[in-house]
């Protein structure tokens, strides 16, 4: 007998530490294993053994059954051996119960201290497995210490961080004050898991609203999207399983109910709750409301979209500092160019002049070009042989012919462009922020699933002069459904 009682004493602890009764067993098992071949070495072949049945640890020792006896440590004569076991024979390896006596204070020392550390790291690997699967929920504690750059939150069984950046700007912090975040990262390191908090992921809004709105919760009700820009604006994108039941609908609630406890929890930030549609034109439409949108130009190969608006509805369209273009474009996850109808207008026209500049072009075979997607001079010089042949249904002597003119002309209109004063600089003026809108989603945007965490926020350029490559024309496209 080596340990008595030892059921009793895993139970309590296994409750206590909330660490499996298998993992602490085979903790203390590997402990006084560890002690006993510290004591007699490692030669000796020692067992560590539960028995169930008087719930106490053993140690047995396994020694060799010889004829002979020449190493009275290690082996054991056959007559003794059939004492404990008759039916062994010589060459056999019995176990021989220990005496706990033999292990003696400075062992029962060191295997006391094996079981401290060997718990330790246990309790962490317990700790570090209940959050990592909580990765993605909200999760309550009590702030314990604010510093500068971080947020120390007590969790109960475990300590989390809150980083500058995860906190929503403005926000007041005091310890003592009770704290919701969403669980963004747990890290298994040395000193035990380290627990990475946010409050102004996307998917901390996600998940307020699957707490707060049942058929969310239920699956009835998805979000398929969503991008904040924390503390000012967010938008979810929504859709619904169930054609009785109205997406948008649900997530506002009764007089706004659900919504505005979630607004209250973000400190006031505007939600913007958007229908998804399958068809991707329409989406981004609805993306970008109250804006009336007068036709979107898909460009699959760049991953961007053209999206053309009355020129009165621009500003609504971009936002205020550009926050609704960008919100809209992380949305959907497509690169978006706003421009007004005039100065798109104008800038088809320049496309076309470009066409008409060159040396072999006609009306006829522009309006064919056109129709084929090549809108401007540009567009001929950055394509091949065999494409413009094939798009344009023309030789490919005569596309080669066309591409060469177009890339003179495409040179001479640099140049040109170069030498020209700038009449910014003359008349003081600065380009306007109403004529385009550009908003790139970084690669890798994540939506419903919080675990992506490091992705830039896209950022909104204004450009004096729109883009000279896209057709004038709707293009509605369908899309598949986005993840």
């Amino acid at each position: 007998m080596l340990i008595t009682d030892i059921k009793r004493v895993i139970e309590q602890v296994s409750r206590d530490k909330n660490i499996e009764f298998n993992v602490l067993l085979k903790t203390l098992e590997e402990a006084i294993g560890s002690a006993a071949r510290k004591k007699f070495g490692n030669k000796i072949d020692i067992e560590i053994q539960y028995n169930e049945d008087s719930g106490e640890l053993e140690a047995f020792q396994f020694m060799e059954i010889v004829g002979k006896v020449e190493d009275p440590a290690f082996q054991i004569g056959l007559k003794e051996a059939r004492k404990l076991d008759p039916e062994c024979e010589i060459g056999d390896s019995l176990g021989i119960k220990m005496d706990p006596t033999t292990f003696g204070r400075i062992a029962a020392q060191s295997a006391k201290q094996v079981i401290i550390q060997k718990l330790k790291i246990a309790e962490r690997s317990s700790v570090y497995h209940s959050f990592a699967d909580r990765k993605g929920e909200i999760i309550n504690g009590i702030i314990q210490r604010v510093t500068r750059n971080e947020i120390i939150v007590n969790l109960g069984s475990a300590e989390a961080l809150l980083a500058k950046k995860e906190q929503i700007p403005g926000e007041i912090y005091r310890r003592g004050d009770r704290i919701r975040a969403l669980v963004l990262k747990v890290l298994e390191e040395s000193r035990g898991p380290q627990i990475e908090l946010s409050r102004t992921h996307p998917g901390f809004l996600i998940a307020l609203f699957k707490t707060e709105v049942p058929e969310i919760a239920e699956g009835i009700v998805k979000i398929v999207a969503a991008a904040r820009e924390a503390g000012s604006r967010g938008k979810i994108a929504v859709m619904s399983t169930d054609p009785d039941i109205d997406p948008v609908g649900a997530c506002v609630g009764v007089k706004g109910n659900r919504v505005q406890s979630i607004v209250q929890e973000l400190k006031n930030e505007k939600i913007d709750i958007i229908p998804w549609h399958v068809d991707l034109a329409k989406f981004v439409c609805n993306a970008l409301a109250p804006a009336d949108i007068s036709r979107v130009i898909i460009d699959e190969n760049s991953h961007g979209m053209e999206v053309v608006v009355p020129d009165e509805s621009l500003a609504i369209a971009i936002g205020r500092n550009g926050q609704n273009v960008r919100l809209a474009s992380k949305l959907t996850g497509w690169r978006l160019d706003v421009f007004s109808e005039s100065r798109y207008n104008e800038s088809i026209k320049k496309g076309y002049d470009s066409l008409m500049n060159l040396s072999d072009m006609t009306e006829p075979l522009a309006d064919t070009l056109i129709k084929s997607g090549y809108f401007s001079a540009d567009d001929l010089a950055r394509t091949t042989v065999e494409e413009l042949a094939e798009a344009a249904r023309i030789s490919e002597a005569d596309a080669g012919q066309l591409i060469t003119q177009a890339e003179k002309e495409v040179a001479e209109a640099a140049i040109a462009a170069k030498t020209a004063p700038d009449e910014n600089k003359e008349t003081g003026e600065t380009p306007e922020a109403t004529e385009k809108e550009t908003a790139q989603t970084p690669v890798d945007e994540e939506t419903e699933n919080p675990a992506d965490e490091n992705a830039e926020k896209p950022e909104a350029t204004v450009a004096e002069d729109p883009a000279e490559n896209q057709a004038g024309a709707d293009n509605h496209q369908n899309n598949d459904k986005i993840e």
